[in-house]
């Protein structure tokens, strides 16, 4: 064997050992007639010794080292004499006396430190991300990654669930995104679809008969990227039989308090539960993160009779006055409060009042147009008090003021450290909340239509259905998402196992008979014989593990990630290909070669 422990497992239980350890060179110093190396490898770091009295060739040897050479050395486990153990490093207590030293293969310089503390412009770490994944932070979080993956996998295994692969060449469907599309070279004209998730796969395999499955599936969506996405992301996908809502509840909690335990060493408590229309009115958001206040406000029975127009019309037009209110802000400066409102605008809200609560009573833009009584009515409903400030936004749209508020209270929290700084290993810096009953249809203005708020194989929940051609916006659905410290880590349902009733649904979206049997007729075949009560939800791996290593970006989880507009700068990737390849595939570009290759 090239080598006999790993330089990260050394200890002065070793001390005396003779070993031979392989690794890359972190940093070199050179005292004299004594060199030290930092000899690295994926277990950790130890402190390797060349000195001309160990072994004057060895040492001689050691002079031509650089960093990043990888090398073999063969040397004795001592103990570090007193006053040179570093503390900060598990290996600090001793290192190795090397008595021979062999370059397995030498490196350029780097085209940035691989042991720099500074963090590094993100192109070029993505450019280099075979560099960039030596870093221990990153070797870590994949570490994190393995063994959250391997828990969830015993989890299931425990449960009767039976791990199968659905295919990655399929067919279209609408699931709320774009699909990456692949040509075929075998039938003209035609593509496959890069599955957006295994949906329709995991309900054939319950018309199966198959009972419980699952997979760590990979999944593609081309859609605009953020922190939290990626083109190409992994998912824990679930699907059961004759089970209800509550049933996939209590399995997905049960498997995260079981991750927890597992890998994280805590124990959760009971999950939150919020319905969605709930959710939305105190935290403007359906992925709240409830690990502070600073609660929406309804300010509509303040205002409904105000002079101050701007926020009694709002009411008038059918919408919403709301406020999220900061505490011990009330003293900021007129830059900050117009900085403010230009946020809430960027944000799509027509304007923003600020209300800053004094000594000398209230400070506002529409001090003039309000009464006294208007004046405590605000303060007391807002929840504020002496030296707060009240945000507040006015809209005909409900749905706006909400969003627009909702995000202002995220960023805010973040930017005036409103969230308590918590302990990962405290419960209370977990804090999932199950979101419920959310309404099956969303309207899509600019389209004149209704859409499903998840997808449309979702089930409806009974005592709504009578609404589905009368009344879409009234029916709810079996939906319910899973959100971790204002995060979305899964969303699932309980899906329509009826075939006249999907095919209702398929009409009250405007799918016609003939489209809804050109897209889905293998399903809605398959649901000519015997079809389970079934539902399932889908958890992000990524999303999880990046709120388990306490990132705040999907791609410092991820192996090789895509930039945020989905390239891979270490590849290439996407890339223009020759006139032959496209002429097989049957296909032609409309943008010229030399416009693709800038």
């Amino acid at each position: 064997m090239m080598r006999t422990h790993r330089c990260g497992d050394l200890r002065p239980e070793h001390a005396g050992r003779e070993v031979t350890l392989c690794g890359w060179v972190h940093s070199r110093r050179d005292h004299g007639g004594v060199t030290f190396i930092d000899l690295r490898d994926t277990a950790g770091i130890v402190q390797v010794v060349f000195s001309v009295d160990i072994d004057a060739g060895a040492h001689a040897a050691a002079q031509g080292l650089r960093s990043e050479y990888c090398v073999q050395v063969v040397g004795r486990v001592r103990e570090r004499p007193a006053g040179t153990v570093n503390e900060r490093i598990p290996t600090g207590a001793v290192e190795v006396a090397a008595s021979s030293l062999r370059v397995l293969s030498e490196a350029e310089t780097p085209p940035f430190q691989i042991d720099s503390p500074h963090e590094v412009d993100e192109s070029l770490r993505l450019r280099y991300r075979y560099l960039d994944l030596r870093r221990a932070r990153l070797q870590d979080n994949l570490r994190l990654r393995h063994a959250i993956i391997a828990a969830i996998r015993r989890f299931f295994d425990a449960e009767g669930f039976v791990e199968v692969e659905t295919p990655m060449l399929m067919r279209a469907t609408p699931e709320g995104a774009r699909d990456y599309l692949v040509p075929s070279r075998l039938h003209p004209g035609c593509f496959y679809a890069l599955p957006q998730s295994p949906q329709t796969f995991k309900q054939l395999l319950m018309v199966a008969g198959l009972d419980r499955y699952y997979q760590i599936a990979r999944c593609m969506r081309d859609e605009d990227l953020r922190a939290d996405r990626q083109p190409e992301f992994t998912q824990l996908d679930v699907e059961m039989s004759f089970v209800d809502v509550e049933d996939v509840l209590d399995v997905t909690e049960r498997c995260f308090k079981y991750v927890w335990r597992e890998v994280m060493g805590v124990e959760l408590g009971p999950f939150l539960r919020l319905p969605y229309a709930e959710s939305v009115e105190r935290f403007g958001t359906d992925k709240p993160d409830v690990r502070f206040g600073v609660e929406l406000q309804d300010l509509g029975p303040v205002f409904a009779a105000s002079e101050a127009k701007v926020l009694r019309s709002a009411l008038e037009d059918g919408g919403a006055v709301k406020a999220i209110t900061l505490p011990g802000r009330g003293s900021a400066s007129r830059k900050e409060l117009d900085a403010l409102v230009d946020e809430a605008k960027r944000l799509g809200a027509g304007g923003l009042v600020w209300a800053a609560v004094t000594q000398e009573g209230l400070r506002c833009p529409l001090e003039r147009h309000l009464g006294e009584d208007e004046k405590r009515a605000l303060v007391q409903r807002a929840g504020a008090s002496e030296g707060d400030l009240v945000l507040i936004v006015a809209d005909r749209s409900r749905a706006r003021v909400d969003k627009v508020l909702g995000a202002l209270r995220t960023r805010l929290a973040e930017r005036y450290g409103l969230i308590p700084e918590t302990d990962p290993s405290d419960p209370a810096h977990w804090r999932f909340v199950w979101i419920v009953d959310f309404p099956w249809f969303e309207y899509n203005e600019d389209a004149g239509r209704w859409d499903f708020s998840h997808h449309p194989f979702t089930g409806v929940v009974e005592e709504t259905l009578d609404n589905l051609e009368s009344d879409p916006g009234k029916v709810l659905s079996k939906a319910y998402d899973i959100t971790l410290n204002g995060w979305e880590l899964a969303s699932g349902s309980i899906r329509i196992h009826d075939r006249e009733l999907q095919k209702r649904v398929f009409a009250a979206l405007g799918i016609s008979s003939d489209e809804a049997e050109e897209r889905f007729g293998f399903l809605l075949d398959a649901f000519r014989y015997g079809v389970p009560p079934h539902g399932g939800i889908a958890p992000g791996i990524d999303r999880i593990v990046a709120l388990a290593a306490g990132e705040t970006n999907i791609r410092e989880v991820i192996a090789f990630p895509k930039t945020q507009s989905a390239q891979d700068l270490m590849t290439g990737a996407p890339s223009p290909v020759d006139a032959e390849q496209l002429e097989v595939l049957h296909l032609r570009t409309t943008v010229p070669l030399e416009e693709t290759e800038a």
